[in-house]
């Protein structure tokens, strides 16, 4: 069985499946561009492109399916509300959404202590089709574990290994240097080897 030391080598083909669910860089660009012109039928095609990730991320977080979609929603309408600020910067419209994503999480964490806790395997919209079924199941395991970490480390962890994305690109999101995002990512692993040291994702390579 994979460790977690073995997930975080996969990274590299967490991005690259993450990369194909967005779509193509360069026709995002166009849609930001049209839709930061006030078209908001390109604006509708970003939204079928992003939704999924975006309410899976809000899912992970706050582990309340209401809640969940609650904040999707919100970030929708304050991306539409700000798209023209996006114009000309249609490359880093992922990180910009994300962003408005990780604030508005924030914000809702806290106002409310705790979240009820949810069943994730039995959510028929986590369903990943990907036939690495494997990973998916150990992500799947590990976030009961990753929610109980520090908020800065469990946003690392998610978007790194749930979502696909680098260094740089989770910076841009938290606000944070490269370099911060690299210890908050380390502690967190660690973290997470401590927890569960004495099951699967514990054992040594």
């Amino acid at each position: 069985m994979k460790t977690v030391g073995n997930i975080y080598r996969k990274d590299k083909n967490s991005q690259a499946n993450a990369a194909v669910t967005t779509g193509n860089l360069p026709e995002i660009k166009k849609l930001v561009d049209k839709a930061a012109r006030g078209d908001f039928e390109a604006f509708g095609q970003l939204y079928t492109i992003f939704l999924d990730r975006i309410y899976r991320y809000a899912l992970y977080q706050v582990k309340d399916k209401m809640t969940a979609e609650d904040i999707t929603e919100e970030v929708f309408v304050k991306a539409w509300k700000a798209i023209g600020s996006c114009k000309g910067k249609g490359g880093t419209f992922s990180a910009w959404i994300y962003r408005i994503s990780h604030n508005h999480i924030v914000n809702t964490r806290r106002n409310f202590s705790r979240f009820p806790s949810v069943d994730i395997e039995k959510i028929p919209e986590l369903n990943d089709p990907n036939p690495d079924a494997e990973m998916t199941l150990e992500q799947q395991e590990l976030l009961n574990t990753v929610s109980e970490l520090p908020e800065s480390q469990a946003q690392v962890i998610t978007l790194k290994f749930i979502e696909g994305m680098d260094n740089r690109e989770i910076g841009k999101i938290m606000g944070k240097s490269e370099g911060a995002i690299r210890v908050l990512q380390l502690r967190g692993l660690t973290t997470l080897r401590q927890k569960i040291g004495g099951g699967k994702y514990g054992a040594r390579r």
